[in-house]
């Protein structure tokens, strides 16, 4: 049981660092035409990817945190 949720730790924090790197593409990318552009009109497509990507991490993260809390209790 405990490697499983070894296992599940080490997939959620992979899904994490995903998504903090997919919100950090989509934050230079709404960055780049806001500046090209000078106007945030096609920005706003990729505001919400930035947005979405943020709320995936900290999903990730909060499930990590159970799962890490769930393999303490096993273990005492």
């Amino acid at each position: 049981m405990n490697n499983i949720l070894v296992i599940a730790i080490v997939l959620l924090a992979i899904m994490v660092l995903v998504s903090l790197v997919r919100g950090i593409i989509a934050f230079m990318k709404s960055t780049k035409i806001d500046l090209e552009t000078g106007e945030g009109v096609d920005a706003t497509e990729m505001q919400l990817m930035q947005n979405k990507m943020m709320f995936n991490r900290i999903k990730y993260q909060a499930l990590a945190i159970v799962v890490v809390g769930i393999l303490l209790m096993l273990n005492r």
